[in-house]
């Protein structure tokens, strides 16, 4: 599989093979993935699908078995686990269905955990965190504890945390799965207007009303990407 420039992220032809006893088991089978900067991409799948090992492997969370990951330029295949913290922290911005929040940490202190990590100085971990917040519309919130925000608010934080380290790309792990619908529009609108202003999104859903969202939708079965012909099959 060539790379092309314009690509983000580039999955060839990657395997997953996890051990359990004596019993070996094919999570992903020869899982090829281009994702461009700037898309808005949609990964959906039931349950044994395989999509929460490929989201492992985008994540850096996990390694792949055989075959080739690139993200951003880096091999992650022939990284070692600091380097790999290291992608996941500069590279990723991620979005989990449960918020990930410190409820004894403002919304700012909050966003700029990963900066601290990253090792940025703390003034500029402040500014940028503070910056991040206003970008989703939470600037007058900055002060304000997770239990003193709405789910929807809560949500916006984690998206402004994913936000804050400036990274190559947004992962977004079922967003939505624990807000109601209203959380839910505010979240998908956001996510809307970040694709539209330029950033990389990879969103894994099993719901077919936040897919639609993305500008691309691939589906996964049996540890294969699959031809979209093939899904109503």
């Amino acid at each position: 599989m060539s790379v092309s420039q314009d690509s983000v992220v580039t999955l060839d032809d990657v395997t997953k093979t996890y051990q359990t006893g004596a019993v070996a088991v094919q999570a992903l089978r020869g899982v090829s993935l281009d994702v461009r900067r700037g898309e808005y991409l949609a990964i959906m799948g039931p349950s044994g699908s395989g999509k929460s090992t490929l989201m492992n492997i985008l994540g850096c969370l996990d390694v792949l078995t055989t075959g080739r990951y690139l993200i951003n330029g880096h091999d992650v295949a022939s990284l070692g686990e600091n380097d790999l913290a290291e992608i996941r922290n500069k590279e990723i911005g991620f979005v989990f269905q449960q918020f990930n929040l410190l409820p004894a940490l403002s919304a700012w202190r909050n966003v700029e955990l990963p900066l601290f990590y990253g090792g940025v100085p703390a003034g500029e971990r402040k500014e940028r965190a503070i910056r991040a917040l206003e970008r989703v519309g939470l600037g007058p919130r900055i002060h304000h504890r997770p239990g003193e925000l709405s789910g929807g608010q809560q949500q916006r934080v984690a998206v402004a945390r994913a936000l804050a380290s400036e990274p190559a790309i947004i992962l977004a792990d079922e967003p939505t799965g624990n807000l109601d619908s209203a959380s839910t529009e505010d979240v998908l609108s956001l996510f809307d207007e970040l694709h539209r202003t330029g950033r990389t999104i990879v969103l894994i859903t099993h719901e077919q009303e936040v897919a639609d969202r993305a500008q691309r939708m691939v589906h996964v079965r049996d540890g294969h990407i699959i031809d979209p012909a093939e899904v109503a099959a």
